[in-house]
């Protein structure tokens, strides 16, 4: 592949592979030291020229900043969209979507959405916004639940905790004919595994702090989308406006974290795939949701959306919550902690986490199979198991 570096910006000359894209779309160095990776950039305000322009492109680091701008225009480029937003968590990335819809509009989203922003919707939203919780994965149910008011479909695949698996393109079909935006949460998935716009959503959302960041270290959120207009301005308004934005040192870490991401997707996607298969044969375990697995419900369109099934493996325990509990506190190479997508290894019961409203099984597992060599992950478990 032929490539130059102009202004100590990398130009691509054709298109690049994602391993490609995830090295060079985030540098952007302009210094006179030679450096290869972006310096960071911790100042809050920039300077004016004699006409008052900014001559480097920034005015002041809530609007934007270097090591952001590098981080938004990486993402943008692995999601293949037009542009990125970057956010201080995933929730505030989420919640600007919602923010940006006028009172009274009305959001279909699954019934087994991440518990943070159906928490959300459920406080911060009641009041102006009308939700329906549904079985996304039952298409024929969506468009009987589309109203006048209907401005968005949330779509969550791979979904938390359940592992479930929307068909993004069927529900695409849904919100073209009715003109609404399809908003499509990826996290599970990375940019490495799946591409919603390609497949006809409007806007693309992560929590970086999971797979992108990669190491359990850093908070973030971002938005991809399809293609800039009114409501793409609206969001971004609301984070240069409302100020949830992440630091420069943030962004940073983040560019860092994806240049090994696609190749941390390969080993997460691979352990997953040997302890699913181990889970589904041990006599301990009643179920086990893994997309990759042709057990799982959905395991056909995963195969067409999705280029590998990912790193979470959720799994019912035989028996009570206090029988799922029991293997969670004999596990000892696996975390007991609330998070994923880290290098190591983390195992939480979902439903102590999200409370007594919850409505996932209350003898579910749901598992962050890490980096660490799978035979020992696999034994773990079989002593856990015990």
């Amino acid at each position: 592949m032929k490539s130059s570096f102009a202004a100590g910006r990398f130009i691509k000359i054709q298109p690049m592979k994602t391993e490609t894209i995830a090295i060079h779309a985030g540098n952007f160095v302009k210094s006179t030291t030679g450096d290869v990776t972006q310096p960071l950039s911790l100042s809050t305000t920039f300077l004016r020229d004699q006409n008052g322009e900014y001559p480097g492109g920034h005015m002041y680091s809530r609007v934007s900043n270097p090591n952001r701008a590098a981080l938004e225009k990486l993402l943008a480029e692995l999601e293949k969209g037009a542009e990125a937003l970057a956010f201080s968590s995933g929730n505030a990335a989420g919640m600007s979507v919602f923010q940006a819809f006028k009172p009274g509009s009305h959001i279909i989203a699954p019934d087994d959405l991440y518990w943070g922003f159906k928490k959300q919707l459920l406080t911060i939203f009641a009041d102006t916004l009308e939700i329906d919780f549904i079985d996304l994965t039952k298409i024929e149910e969506v468009e009987a639940h589309v109203k006048p008011n209907t401005v968005m479909i949330w779509v969550e695949t791979p979904s938390n905790p359940l592992l479930k698996i929307t068909d993004i393109q069927a529900i695409a079909e849904i919100t073209r004919k009715h003109q609404i935006v399809l908003a499509c949460d990826s996290t599970f998935a990375s940019p490495c595994l799946q591409h919603p716009i390609a497949l006809g959503a409007d806007i693309v959302m992560h929590s970086t702090t999971k797979y992108i960041g990669g190491h359990s270290d850093v908070i973030g959120g971002a938005l991809i989308t399809a293609k800039k207009n009114e409501l793409w301005e609206k969001i971004r308004n609301i984070q240069q406006i409302g100020g949830a934005v992440p630091s420069p040192f943030d962004c940073f870490l983040l560019v860092r974290s994806i240049k090994t991401l696609p190749y941390r997707m390969k080993g997460h996607c691979s352990n997953a795939m040997a302890l699913a298969k181990y889970l589904e044969g041990h006599d301990g375990v009643e179920a086990v949701y893994y997309p990759g697995l042709r057990s799982h419900a959905q395991h056909e369109i995963a195969k067409q959306q999705m280029s590998d099934f990912g790193g979470m493996v959720s799994v019912l325990i035989k028996g009570s919550a206090a029988e799922a509990n029991k293997v969670v506190n004999k596990v000892k190479l696996f975390a007991q902690a609330t998070s994923l997508g880290g290098i190591e290894s983390l195992i939480e019961h979902r439903y102590s986490v999200e409370g007594p409203n919850s409505t996932t099984p209350k003898n579910l597992l749901r598992i962050s199979v890490g980096l660490e060599n799978v035979d020992d992950l696999i034994a773990d478990f079989e002593q856990a198991l015990q």
